[in-house]
Order: structure tokens, then sequence, then C-alpha cells
């Protein structure tokens, strides 16, 4: 596992602005208020457990089914308003599955708001995508999202950023890590995530994220294809059709945390 800490920190981050997409919102993960938790919410909450009580304030500002643009447009700049010790930067996944996306394109607009970032706040940290080799439709993704991380993690060394390495978290590669959707992780899954951000960060965490799962039993062709199916039916024959009709998941959705507030 490569080590993307950064020794200045140790975890030691008075405020932290989230910034991103469903993936940082935290979609698949629903909280008891109705409202999505993910990773970003609880790696505040590691955060926040190593300052005094009620002196740590974070900030979400992520929107479900924004693409890059968007995010630049919308939350980059509310995020150097704030001017946070920890940015996470995730973006660009909405833009990278899109038929026709160039992941240079997308990479060279990524660098110029992590530039951005990085002179107004504290530490950014950005995020790779995925492995989607057992991905059904992403897997045939597979080389672009791979061109994306390289870009993002070369951008990360130019401007000295941590990384939150998804690509190699290969517990997140199993099933159970990921909603009914296939596009979004389960609680689980974002429980990971949040601890791997924490050991970039240079936190001691309470649980390895990449501790193995419990054995599956095997299941048969005929599960398989019907599960896929189900899946198709309600996903992504749906997802297909906001497409085609210029939707997104994120209209009218507002952040959940505009402001650097106590948890």
């Amino acid at each position: 596992m490569a080590d993307d800490s950064r020794s200045r920190a140790r975890g030691s981050f008075g405020s932290y602005a989230a910034i991103g997409d469903s993936f940082t919102e935290g979609v698949g993960d629903p909280g008891p208020d109705g409202r999505f938790v993910g990773w970003a919410d609880r790696l505040a909450v590691l955060l926040d457990d190593r300052l005094p009580e009620h002196t740590f304030r974070y900030a979400n500002l992520a929107v479900r089914g924004r693409l890059l643009d968007q995010i630049v447009e919308e939350q980059v700049p509310r995020a150097m308003e704030l001017a946070p010790d920890l940015v996470t930067f995730c973006a660009g996944g909405n833009d990278i599955i899109r038929p026709g996306s160039d992941p240079d394109h997308v990479a060279e607009r990524f660098e110029r708001a992590v530039a951005e970032l990085a002179a107004s706040v504290g530490t950014v940290m950005v995020t790779t995508g995925f492995d989607t080799r057992g991905v059904p439709v992403l897997r045939h993704l597979r080389g672009k999202i791979a061109t994306y991380t390289a870009h993002v993690r070369a951008i990360a060394d130019r401007y000295d950023c941590p990384v939150l390495d998804l690509w190699s978290l290969r517990s997140v590669q199993d099933r159970r890590a990921w909603d009914g959707d296939r596009l979004h992780l389960s609680p689980e899954g974002h429980t990971r995530v949040a601890l791997r951000a924490a050991q970039v960060l240079g936190l001691d965490v309470p649980a390895d994220p990449d501790q193995p799962w419990p054995p599956l039993p095997p299941r048969g062709s005929l599960e398989v294809r019907r599960d896929n199916i189900q899946w198709a039916r309600e996903h992504l024959v749906p997802w297909i059709g906001r497409r085609l009709r210029g939707e997104s998941s994120g209209d009218h959705v507002e952040p959940k945390r505009p402001d650097l507030l106590p948890l």
C-alpha cells in the first residue's frame, strides 16, 4: 500500500471542507435523519476526535450528479472563501463515465482547480478513481478511469497534495462495499474509505480499511444473471434515461453543510 501521508499534519486539522459529487455527499450511506452520511462525514468525526470538544469545524459542499466544471464553479470558490485547514477534492468521475469524454482534458481542468485551492487553503487531499474491473458496464471504462487516476497522482505530486488512492484499496472491490445501484458505496464501503483517508492524513485508525471481508457462499450463474437483470431494470435503465433527458440526480439538491460548523 502506497504511503501518501504528510508528516506536517498527523491529522491536526481544525477545520475541513469536502467538495465533490455523490461520492463525497455520501449517497448509499443513509443516516437516521434521512440525510446521507458518507466517508467525508465519517472522516470529519475521526478528525474531530483529536481536538478539544466543539473546536473542530466541518462543511460538506458536495452535491450528487455534479460534473467537474459545476464543482469548480459552485464549490471551489466557497471552499476558498471558508479557507479551512483541509479540503478534500474528488471530482471528474461523472465526466469520465460520459460517452466521448477525454480524461486528458478533464485532468487539465482538474489541475487548474487544484492550483487555485492549493494557493488558498491549508492542505488539499485529492482522490483517485476506483478500479472498476468487477463492475458491470463500468468495467469497459477501466482504461479511461486508469488514465485519469494517473493524471490525478501526477497533479498531486506537482502541488504536494496527499492522495486518497481508491484504486489500490482492494477491500472496495468486494460487492458488499457497494450499494444496490453498483455506482455508490454502501455504508461499510464509505467507512473503509474514511479509514483510508484518515490513514493518508497520518491518523491512527480503529480498524484496517483493507481488512478482508468474511467469505461468501458461492453464487450460481443463474443467480448472478437474475441479479444483473434486476440491477439493469431498477438502476441502469433509469440512469441512462436521465442522461438522455439531460437530467441529473442532483437537480434542486443543495449542499448539506454549506458552512464550517462544529459537529
